[in-house]
């Protein structure tokens, strides 16, 4: 049974990571031929340097990737902490139900609807261009709130409310409490949230699309692209992208297992 398990997971692996080992090998391709392998070369990676549409459109998708992720972490986390403060069971019921519709939504409605909105409070207040970057921006904060809420949810239950009890009863504000407190104690929670806002923001496609206007993000280019045909180049960007997100999950799972051992530490002592 061990090896029929460990044939198993061999095969998820190699069905979900093939298709990027693949992607990488081309991207060192010599020729242009997106199906035949001519030779090892970075001309593709140095070739980047000069793209101007596809560096654009990358400096839009990081901007609006990390500015979203800021920002439905900081809102999310405000609002984990509201919906953990609700006594009232089907109140808070209710309240996560809502939540979570923006997840179990199908994204092309989700894309619609924002666009429907932000065309018509265009035409309300008379703007000539309705969509761009700052609904790009909405679109994303919208999709990623529910992520970061439902990822600091949990640290906040694991957290014995009697601390910031304690930590009131010692002199400090409710404020200085949550600061010195809790949010230290929901710091994996908030960087998982975090995290995963980023990456969702990163690679989104269909709610970008309705809602971007003349502020194309990179997914946008790229299948702009597939209508004509895919270069290597846009092998060797989505490589590097591959990289980053690849060693920001292994930096973040180093954290985590330092943090967990010093709280285990810190249980026993």
């Amino acid at each position: 049974m061990k090896i029929l398990s460990k044939l198993y997971i061999a095969l998820i692996i190699l069905f979900l990571y093939a298709p990027v080992a693949v992607m990488i090998v081309f991207s060192f391709n010599s020729s242009s031929s997106v199906w035949v392998m001519g030779g090892f070369s970075t001309r593709w990676y140095e070739g980047l340097a000069n793209d101007t549409t596809m560096l654009t459109a990358l400096e839009h998708t990081l901007i609006v990737a990390v500015l979203s992720a800021v920002i439905s972490t900081v809102l999310g986390t405000a609002a984990a902490v509201g919906v953990t403060a609700i006594r009232n069971r089907i109140s808070k019921k209710v309240v996560m139900s809502v939540t979570q519709i923006p997840m179990m939504n199908a994204d092309i409605v989700t894309g619609i609807s924002l666009m429907l909105l932000f065309i018509f409070f265009g035409k309300l207040i008379g703007l000539n261009e309705s969509l761009g970057f700052v609904t790009v921006l909405i679109a994303h904060i919208t999709f990623n709130l529910p992520y970061v809420i439902l990822s600091v949810i949990p640290k906040l239950r694991q957290t014995d409310s009697h601390l910031a009890e304690a930590a009131l009863d010692l002199g400090c504000t409710p404020l200085k409490a949550f600061f010195k407190v809790i949010l230290p104690s929901i710091s994996t929670g908030i960087v998982t949230g975090f995290i995963m806002a980023f990456t969702l923001s990163l690679d989104d496609f269909v709610i970008s699309y309705f809602t971007c206007g003349h502020y194309q993000t990179l997914p946008i280019v790229i299948y702009n692209m597939t209508k004509k045909s895919v270069t290597p180049d846009t092998y060797a960007l989505s490589t590097l992208i591959f990289i980053t997100v690849f060693v920001l999950m292994v930096l973040y799972n180093v954290l985590q297992t330092k943090s967990e051992k010093k709280r285990t530490e810190t249980v026993r002592v």
